[in-house]
């Protein structure tokens, strides 16, 4: 009489569960997507289907099928398949666990999966309580992140187990949830219909995401069965809009993509790409990034890609700096695209970091290389003795050939100029002294 109470309990919460959790697919032959990771042929896809799994470590975005696949693993395997709570489970939770698992193999020779996600909230001495029996196999761990793995768990357990990288899925991928999810008796049963301008519209808002896909479809139709007795209901351009009023790209501020984002705002500002430096930064702007952080970073980035080759580069850039401190947002986002486009159109010189590199690295290995006599201090007794420092200003062109350096060194020994814009013609000016050979014209700036 339980079971039968138990298996309507089950049945009733599967009927109320949201729509991603309706459809969320039983096997891998109704997984969708994934090829690289559990397509035909792959390490984890072979380990599934003949469960001989071992600790493996799946990284990917929200939505691209993690728990899924955990599920797909508990309905295939002879294992025991067990799940603790990344947010409440504790060390003594864990040691239970571990504890009944051994019982299990050494008494019924009855492997157990653990199932672990979100495995980057566990502590580390969570993470510490699963090493012995992840390493001697008292326990198979499946652990779920969306944060690099790398970064976020414990070194010694990443080395026991298998890391596994889930990507967004595609939008084919997408608008083929979304269909199936319409018509499925466990999902929309035929009630709602959609064409195909509408089906597009819920793929573009998922990003890749099949969890918002779904859940974005399941209010629309909602909204869509209110206003009309029709059946079935026909969901519109206007429902998907009020289901999803601003669409929210995924972006955690101490998470990879927020990484992954500025990473490439700063590649597209180096490789002169003003398009793509323009839509990074909205990305940023729209999820809230604090404007200092870009302005550090093109600040930061004019004087390191930029230098001197356009001199007035950091000079923006300390500008844009100051109107996000002083100014914030929203009015700041105009400072920023500015700055941020000048670096992006600005010519390109590293320069000055691979002088000052450069220089760094001789300062550090090397012996103490002594200054030149005649450039030393003259307010001290014999200085007379130095030898002759020849005054730049007494001669035509404000310059003179003379020893700077240390001895040992060499003009261009740290310094060499880019060929571009203000530096490359300010070394014409100076007479060609540098082995870069300079523009014939100067820079419009």
């Amino acid at each position: 009489m339980e079971d039968l109470f138990s298996q309507h309990e089950r049945d009733t919460e599967f009927k109320h569960a949201p729509l991603a959790v309706r459809m969320r697919p039983q096997s891998l032959e109704e997984f969708v997507g994934q090829t690289a990771a559990v397509g035909e042929g792959s390490w984890l896809r072979l380990a599934i289907e003949h469960d001989v799994l071992t600790s493996v470590i799946l990284y990917g975005p929200a939505g691209t099928g993690k728990t899924t696949l955990a599920h797909i693993i508990a309905h295939r395997t002879r294992s025991e398949f067990v799940e603790v709570s990344a947010i409440t489970g504790t060390v003594k939770d864990l040691r239970r666990e571990i504890d009944a698992a051994k019982q299990r193999l050494l008494q019924f020779d009855r492997r157990t999966i653990l199932f672990v996600d979100e495995i980057h909230r566990f502590s580390r001495s969570q993470q510490d309580a699963l090493l012995h029996a992840v390493e001697n196999r008292t326990l198979v761990l499946i652990g779920a992140t969306t944060e690099n793995p790398y970064f976020e768990v414990n070194g010694a357990l990443l080395s026991r187990s298998r890391v596994v990288e889930l990507v967004h899925l595609f939008d084919a991928d997408i608008e083929r949830l979304v269909c199936r999810a319409i018509d499925a008796p466990a999902g929309l049963a035929g009630a709602v219909s959609l064409d195909s301008e509408v089906i597009h519209a819920l793929v573009v808002l998922a990003a890749g995401d099949a969890r918002a896909a779904l859940t974005s479809l399941e209010l629309a139709a909602e909204i869509a069965l209110q206003h009309t007795s029709k059946r079935p209901a026909p969901v519109t351009l206007e429902d998907v809009q009020l289901a999803n009023p601003r669409r929210g790209l995924i972006y955690d501020k101490s998470g990879d993509m927020h990484y992954d984002i500025i990473s490439a705002f700063i590649k597209s500002m180096r490789g002169s790409d003003p398009d793509a430096t323009i839509y990074w930064l909205a990305r940023m702007i729209d999820a809230g990034e604090d404007p200092k952080f870009i302005a550090r970073r093109i600040l930061i980035q004019a004087s390191e890609d930029i230098g001197n080759a356009d001199p007035q580069a950091i000079c923006v850039a300390e500008a844009a700096f100051k109107a996000a401190e002083v100014i914030g947002y929203p009015e700041c986002r105009i400072n920023l695209a500015q700055a941020a486009l000048y670096n992006a159109l600005a010519p390109k010189s590293n320069a000055a970091e691979a002088a000052i590199d450069a220089a760094l690295a001789d300062v550090r290995s090397s012996s103490t290389r002594e200054v030149p006599a005649h450039l030393r201090d003259r307010h001290r007794p014999g200085s007379e003795l130095y030898g002759n420092y020849l005054y730049p200003h007494n001669y035509p062109e404000g310059w003179v050939e003379q020893q700077y350096l240390p001895d040992g060194l060499e003009p261009g020994s740290f310094y060499q100029p880019s060929g571009r814009g203000w530096e490359s013609w300010r070394m014409e000016q100076l007479g060609g002294h540098r082995s870069t050979k300079p523009q014939e014209t100067p820079p419009a700036s």
